[in-house]
């Protein structure tokens, strides 16, 4: 099977989820949220938020496809672009940090080890860009698909608990410490992605 990790961008917006493509809980603060939810157009918000990112950050995610069908998808940003992070009990995200802001595989693709590739394309593509960490806020009681990712799966995937919480604690990610998975990535990039490599300098999450 032919798997690669591709940039996102308003070109392969429409590959994520429908439900995932119209959800602006983490690109608006609450109010706004839900007056674009209300109003019926939170999808161009969110096309606007991928739009300005890119503009003036760069890359804010990967979507992964296998054999040309998406599969799943990871996003990602500093803080200062994710309002909603404010509302967090164990807020604020580090200043020298970028959030992990949400993850997605399509069911019958988990277990094969493709969030954890995300999770180093991402770490690694970031390291190369100058940061020094990612961190993201965990959902200690996670029961299925949401905007939140499982605290126990970003512990799995090399995270650390920075600031505790009974259901959010926000975790951290030091990328100085993925350079000792660089024999892991290769060999899981190598297992995963095959000879699909399109963009052999920007592997991670």
């Amino acid at each position: 099977m032919g798997r690669r990790l591709v940039p996102l961008t308003l070109d392969n917006l429409q590959d994520l989820p429908r439900r995932c493509r119209s959800c602006v809980f983490w690109e608006l603060d609450p109010v706004s949220g839900e007056a674009a939810v209300k109003a019926g157009h939170a999808d161009r918000e969110k096309e606007a938020w991928i739009s300005a990112v890119l503009l003036e950050w760069g890359s804010c995610g990967r979507v992964v496809y296998v054999d040309e069908v998406p599969v799943g998808f990871v996003l990602c940003a500093p803080p200062a672009y994710v309002p909603r992070a404010t509302a967090f009990p164990t807020s604020p995200v580090s200043p020298d940090a970028v959030q992990l802001i949400t993850a997605w595989i399509m069911p019958g693709y988990q277990g094969q080890g493709l969030g954890r590739v995300m999770v180093q394309t991402v770490a690694k593509d970031l390291l190369r860009r100058g940061f020094r960490a990612i961190e993201a806020f965990g959902d200690a009681r996670w029961e299925g698909p949401a905007c939140l990712l499982p605290a126990d799966h970003l512990l799995a995937v090399g995270f650390k608990t920075v600031r505790p919480h009974p259901l959010h604690p926000r975790l951290r990610l030091e990328l100085r410490s993925t350079l000792s998975w660089k024999e892991d990535v290769e060999l899981a990039l190598d297992r995963l992605l095959g000879g699909a490599r399109k963009e052999p300098a920007l592997r991670p999450l």
